[in-house]
């Protein structure tokens, strides 16, 4: 393999692979986690979905965030931009899709200090942006279309 990776190309795509999934599933879970939320009418259960939801950021939303990012960017210079639309707007998606992270991260912090901006409605809705974004991201690297 040619590029700046050499022969840790295909580790460096694995590994970015891999974080890509669990930070997927991280966004899967916390908007869903938001909507169960809403329900909790207790003290005791506000703490116990503040405790789920940092957990979650903690191990696995923000792991998959930084890992998924950096082995993407090695990958991004050891590909080349030039040349590579969809790379473009594959790069344009993923840092729309780093503000819906930074957006659900929030979310749940305003849910912990008891507030609740969102109607469930609202969330149910946001719950989807993940999988437009996979749709959107599968296609432009397997197929490439520009």
């Amino acid at each position: 393999m040619t590029g700046w990776l050499g022969q840790a190309y295909p580790w460096i795509k694995s590994v970015h692979v891999i974080f890509v999934i669990f930070w997927m599933a991280g966004l899967f879970m916390l908007p869903r986690f938001l909507v169960y939320w809403m329900a909790a009418p207790t003290e005791a259960e506000n703490r116990l979905w503040a405790e789920r939801c940092g957990r979650l950021r903690r191990i696995i939303l923000t792991p998959g965030l930084i890992v998924a990012w950096a082995a993407g960017l090695s990958l991004a210079f050891h590909l080349g931009f030039a040349g590579n639309g969809w790379l473009h707007a594959k790069l344009a998606i993923v840092v729309a899709l780093s503000g819906y992270h930074g957006w659900a991260v929030a979310a749940s912090k305003r849910f912990a200090a008891s507030e609740r901006p969102y109607s469930e409605k609202t969330l149910r809705l946001l719950n989807e942006v993940p999988s437009l974004v996979t749709i959107a991201v599968v296609i432009l690297v397997i197929v490439k279309p520009f």
